[in-house]
């Protein structure tokens, strides 16, 4: 009996050697369980990979294609309304062209009613100048040294020089060629001075406006 026991408890002396010597052996159960996370972490990189190297537009196609019917109705709201947006921008820029234009149209009509407007006070203002000037030239030399007589004439050259500060001149016509825009032929006249067809005399002076005639002048033309 004591020897039974004796050899017992060798060979459990020499099974516990053993097993602190070598590894734990895995189980089949263990070894199953690792092969397949393993195949399972393959089939992960591979799919990750593939989709990194998927084509992003075939992407984008598959998240619209995903976005479903709600998706797809607020696209179409989007597209609405940016076309709505065009069309009122477009007749804003129609709206401020047009305002544009009737600024610049009534700028010019009125700039043109006031231009008429003074036109026709400074053609009503011409006979009395004429009157002046008929008058003035009537004196005598004794007759323009008289404070009355000096008087009269600095009138006139005061409205002259009013007339100078609205664009007013007159027309040069004696001396100078016959020019039916300037000039009113009522009659022609023998001259030794001037040749044919230059204004011999000049019987009414005739003026300019900003270059416009306002009055011709009433001349007679040499022959």
């Amino acid at each position: 009996m004591a020897e039974n026991e004796n050899i017992k408890a060798a060979e459990a002396a020499a099974e516990e050697n053993e097993k602190e010597q070598d590894p734990v052996q895995e189980t089949p159960e263990t070894e199953e369980m690792t092969a397949e996370e393993a195949a399972e972490t393959v089939e992960e990189t591979e799919a990750a990979e593939t989709a990194e190297e998927a084509d992003p537009e075939e992407d984008a196609a598959g998240q619209k294609a995903g976005k479903g019917w709600f998706g797809r109705k607020k696209d179409k709201e989007k597209e609405a309304m940016k076309e709505k947006i065009a069309v009122l921008e477009d007749r804003v820029r129609r709206q401020m062209a047009e305002f544009d234009n009737y600024r610049k149209r009534t700028d010019k009509e009125k700039e043109t009613m006031f231009s008429m407007g003074e036109r026709s006070v400074i053609e009503k203002l011409l006979p009395t100048v004429d009157n002046f000037e008929r008058g003035l030239a009537a004196l005598t030399e004794e007759e323009k040294q008289t404070p009355f007589a000096d008087g009269m004439d600095k009138i006139y050259r005061q409205l002259i020089k009013q007339l100078e500060d609205l664009g007013v001149k007159p027309i040069e016509a004696v001396g100078r060629e016959f020019n039916p825009d300037y000039h009113n032929a009522v009659m022609q006249v023998e001259s030794e001075e001037f040749e044919e067809g230059i204004v011999a005399q000049e019987f009414q002076k005739g003026y300019l406006y900003h270059d416009s005639v306002l009055r011709h002048s009433m001349v007679a033309v040499a022959k």
